[in-house]
């Protein structure tokens, strides 16, 4: 696909998905700028790409931006590029804005870069508002086994959001959701790889506890986790159907099972998904 890309940020985020875009795109089709333009040319070198210390400049030729910055800044950075992306839409070759920001909806990103134009397009089939797409990643995106949801403004057209989707698609599983629900999704697939990080961990202590050898007990409970999470989405059969295929009568997991149940385990991590959830409803 001839795409241009401009990742504005070059975290774990930025780094994970456009590490899946050059699989798609070539290389020096993708154009990092960062606050820390070191750590832009040194992710620039890594995959290919090109650095840019502008995000004004670096944003002028994409048919992308993503926005991989923290939603604390994120309200400089629209205002830094409002004014170039209203003069690309007036001319009728617009930017598609992507936005991974916790909390930060489609309408308040519009908003912000409506305030700061100076290049209002007028005119017929022409709203004013720039496209924005906002998705929701993980990191596991970073070795391609990542979850990313996204919602679209109706300026994004099908044809805009099935490249897209082609792009994102190296990262992970790519789905479609309407955006009321990105902040849940924050709060379950964007928060719940460390959720998951604590749960190994603490099966791995729990091993040690038993006697394994530290490195022998990671390396069973991460795979144990692996595996049973690929039996969920490979056999389609309910969480606890699964359980019950494990926990024989007066056997060694159903006591196991009690104990988790005793310290209010699924309570606990129901409380996390929701912690998470209002939080990123508060960022916004």
């Amino acid at each position: 696909m001839k795409i241009n890309i401009a990742c504005i940020g070059s975290g774990n985020m930025g780094r994970a998905l456009m590490k899946g875009a050059v699989g798609i795109i070539p290389a020096g089709n993708i154009v990092f700028s960062d606050a820390d333009m070191p750590k832009a040319e040194a992710l620039a070198k890594e995959l290919g790409a090109r650095a840019c210390s502008s995000n004004y400049d670096a944003v002028k030729e994409a048919d992308f931006v993503f926005l991989a910055v923290k939603p604390q800044v994120l309200s400089t950075v629209l205002e830094e590029i409002a004014p170039v992306l209203h003069t690309r839409l007036a001319g009728k070759f617009p930017a598609t804005l992507v936005s991974m920001a916790a909390g930060w909806g489609i309408k308040r990103i519009q908003s912000i870069l409506d305030a700061g134009s100076v290049a209002k397009p007028a005119g017929p089939g022409l709203s004013g508002a720039i496209p924005v797409v906002r998705i929701m990643p993980n990191t596991p995106a970073l070795i391609s086994q990542g979850v990313i949801v996204m919602a679209a403004s109706p300026e994004v057209t099908e044809e805009t959001l099935t490249k897209l989707e082609k792009i994102l698609s190296a990262a992970g599983i790519v789905d479609r959701l309407d955006e009321n629900y990105l902040d849940a999704v924050t709060g379950l697939s964007g928060s719940g790889p460390a959720f998951v990080y604590l749960f190994i961990e603490a099966l791995a202590d729990g091993g040690v506890q038993a006697g394994l050898p530290r490195d022998k007990a990671l390396c069973y409970a991460a795979q144990t986790v692996l595996g049973a999470a690929a039996m969920v989405k490979e056999t389609g059969k309910h969480p606890g159907e699964l359980k019950d295929m494990v926990t024989s009568p007066g056997g060694t997991t159903i006591a196991g099972v009690a104990a988790l149940e005793n310290g209010a385990f699924r309570g606990t991590v129901i409380n996390a998904v929701d912690a998470a959830y209002h939080r990123s409803k508060e960022l916004g």
